[in-house]
C-alpha cells in the first residue's frame, strides 16, 4: 500500500474541522451497540445464579451479546473508514446518502433540523470517501448557515458521467422559541466545502439557495 497523497493545507484544515464536528455522532454510532452488552450480561448473570438456571434463557442472552458484539465490531471498522478512508472503496449513491443521514440525523435533530432523503436508487457506483466527506460537510454547512428550525433535503439525478446531488434548506414554523445549540467545534464554512471538493476532484456549485455536487461514476449505471 502506498503512502496517501498529502492534502492541500486548506483541505487538511477543513477535514480536521469536519472530523471534529462528526466526533459526537461517531461516538453515538459506537456506543449504541456497546451499551446493551453490559445490560444483557447482568441479566444473564442473574439467570446463572438461580438455583436451577434456565439454559435456554442463558443461551438466548449469549446469542444477543454475540449479535451486539458483532454489530459493535462492524461499527468500529466503519468509524475507522471515516478516519482513514479507503480511496479504492466504491458505493452506490443511495447507500452513501443513507449512511450519512443515519450518522447525522440525531445530532441535527437536537439542533432543530430534520433530514429528508429524496435520493432514488440510481444504479452505478462512486467513490465512497468523496461521498462521505462531502455529503456530511454539505449537510453541516447548511445547518450551520441557516437558522433552526428547518428541513434539509437531499435529491439526486443520474447524468451521463456523474451523479448530481442537490442539497436544499426549507425553514419551518417554530412551535416555540428555539435556542441555538452550541457547536462542539467551529462551523463548516463554504470555503471548507470548496477546499474539500477541490481535493476530491468533485465539482461544486451554488444554485440559488441550493448546493450542487457532481460525483463522477466509477461504474456507470
Amino acid at each position: 500500500m502506498g503512502t496517501p497523497a498529502l492534502l492541500p493545507p486548506a483541505a487538511e484544515a477543513a477535514r480536521y474541522a469536519l472530523l471534529r464536528r462528526l466526533a459526537p455522532s461517531m461516538r453515538h454510532h459506537l456506543v449504541v451497540n456497546l451499551q446493551p452488552i453490559g445490560m444483557i450480561y447482568e441479566v444473564m448473570d442473574r439467570r446463572l445464579r438461580a438455583a436451577e438456571p434456565n439454559l435456554a434463557q442463558v443461551q438466548e442472552s449469549a446469542g444477543k451479546i454475540n449479535g451486539f458484539a458483532k454489530a459493535a465490531l462492524a461499527s468500529c471498522i466503519d468509524v475507522i473508514g471515516w478516519l482513514a478512508p479507503d480511496d479504492a472503496a466504491m458505493v452506490a449513491p443511495g447507500d452513501a446518502v443513507r449512511e450519512c443521514c443515519a450518522l447525522l440525523a440525531t445530532s441535527l435533530s437536537f439542533r432543530g433540523y430534520a433530514l429528508r432523503n429524496e435520493v432514488p436508487e440510481t444504479g452505478g457506483t462512486v467513490r465512497r470517501a468523496a461521498m462521505r466527506t462531502l455529503l456530511s460537510a454539505a449537510l453541516l454547512h447548511l445547518a450551520d448557515s441557516r437558522p433552526a428550525p428547518g428541513e434539509l433535503t437531499l435529491q439526486a439525478a443520474a447524468e451521463a458521467d456523474a451523479v448530481r446531488i442537490t442539497f436544499g434548506f426549507q425553514a419551518v414554523p417554530a412551535d416555540r422559541p428555539h435556542m441555538p445549540a452550541e457547536l462542539n467545534y467551529r462551523a463548516i464554512a463554504w470555503e471548507d466545502l470548496e477546499a474539500l471538493a477541490a481535493a476530491e476532484g468533485v465539482p461544486i456549485a451554488r444554485e440559488g439557495e441550493r448546493i450542487v455536487l457532481r460525483f463522477a461514476w466509477s461504474a456507470r449505471p
